[in-house]
């Protein structure tokens, strides 16, 4: 769906950035829940939100690449990054001593956040189309 009516100005590109807003704040605040099932909740769903998060802005960053090649490249570079916290070099424990770094880089591997990455590659499959449909009609 590599329309080029998506790259005509910032006001046509409104669904998105709201929905980055949404995504950011619904992964805050699973971040920093404290009700039922804080640990999951925490740790696991909200790995779903970080997802769709890199997939809504990288369908801003790239407007003409595919829906299914932004996914698919967020999945395994959230992948990667899972892999990469079995390192633990100087480096990467300096970056994950920040809030920031912990979030973005992540603490500890554990091998069912796959699935959580995947659930979440899967919803932003659906929210990037979604958006950009509406982005489209918009724009006509």
């Amino acid at each position: 769906m590599g329309s080029a009516h998506r790259t005509i100005g910032a006001i046509t590109r409104a669904p998105t950035a709201i929905s980055l807003f949404i995504v950011v704040t619904l992964g805050i605040c699973a971040k920093f829940y404290t009700g039922a099932a804080r640990d999951w909740v925490n740790n696991s769903l909200s790995g779903v939100f970080y997802v769709i998060f890199w997939c809504l802005f990288a369908s801003l960053l790239f407007p003409r690449a595919a829906a299914k090649r932004i996914v698919s490249a967020v999945f395994v570079a959230t992948c990667i990054l899972e892999f990469l916290q079995l390192w633990h070099v100087a480096f990467l424990e300096r970056l994950r001593s920040f809030f920031l770094g912990r979030a973005l880089l992540g603490t500890s591997f554990v091998w069912s956040d796959l699935a959580y990455y995947a659930l979440g590659s899967g919803l932003g499959w659906l929210w990037v189309a979604g958006v950009r449909r509406l982005e489209d009609r918009e724009n006509l």
